[in-house]
């Protein structure tokens, strides 16, 4: 299930795939500032 995260809570490590196909860990930017940008996919609703 799905969590909600306030503003400056730690979020929890999650890899994904960058542009190029390459896995990408959030523990690898630890210590660093991480701004996470979300938008909906291209040609959908909302």
């Amino acid at each position: 299930m799905p969590t909600s995260l306030r503003e400056g809570q730690q979020a929890p490590d999650f890899t994904v795939l960058d542009a190029d196909g390459k896995p990408v860990s959030l523990k690898d930017f630890r210590g660093q500032p991480v701004v996470l940008y979300f938008f909906p996919r291209a040609d959908t609703p909302g």
